[in-house]
């Protein structure tokens, strides 16, 4: 079974032990019931930052949805360049989750590689707060209705409410920092 069937597996599985309705999750993560509910019957096009806010929600690590196994780590954990749980959600998107071993984190950090392409960001939106740093090339931050050109050691804070989304600016991959917090 794929890593992506293994998630809507393990959020519906969540859900039910929680005895939340799909009409319940849905209101709280602020989409309808019919894309949360394409969720767990596929996992496909889950933002990441859904997965956290059910992390927050079920009261349970964020890497238990992502991996299915517990973080344990509460003083510190070292991610060596180049390493990180890996997370893809959206093609052309490569998320590496920096702290998968860290229990009960209060932010999540996310180094991000965006592939060249022409296509719009695809814009979501969730509770908290978002922080980007851009380390490598030109990312276009696309904020409601404005593109934000950043480049390397540009960043950008933002209230991750409004709908947002990210793209390469470039014809080279793009990497970025960002932290998702509640």
């Amino acid at each position: 079974m794929n890593e992506i069937k293994e998630i809507a597996m393990r959020i519906k599985e969540l859900r039910e032990i929680c005895e939340f309705s799909e009409e319940e999750v849905a209101s709280r993560l602020g989409i309808t019931t019919e894309c949360y509910k394409s969720y767990e019957a596929s996992g496909e096009d889950i933002p990441i930052n859904v997965i956290y806010q059910l992390s927050k929600m079920y009261k349970v690590d964020f890497s238990e949805i992502l991996t299915g196994v517990s973080a344990k780590l509460k003083t510190y954990q070292v991610v060596r360049g180049g390493n990180g749980q890996k997370a893809d959600r959206y093609p052309g998107y490569e998320f590496k989750d920096l702290a998968y071993h860290f229990a009960n984190e209060i932010m999540q950090p996310f180094l991000v590689t965006l592939d060249p392409s022409d296509k719009k960001a695809d814009l979501v939106s969730h509770r908290g707060e978002e922080f980007n740093l851009v380390l490598k090339g030109t990312v276009v931050v696309t904020f409601g209705d404005q593109e934000i050109v950043l480049e390397e050691g540009d960043s950008i804070y933002f209230n991750p409410n409004y709908p947002h989304g990210q793209r390469c600016g470039g014809d080279k991959p793009a990497t970025f920092l960002t932290m998702i917090a509640e």
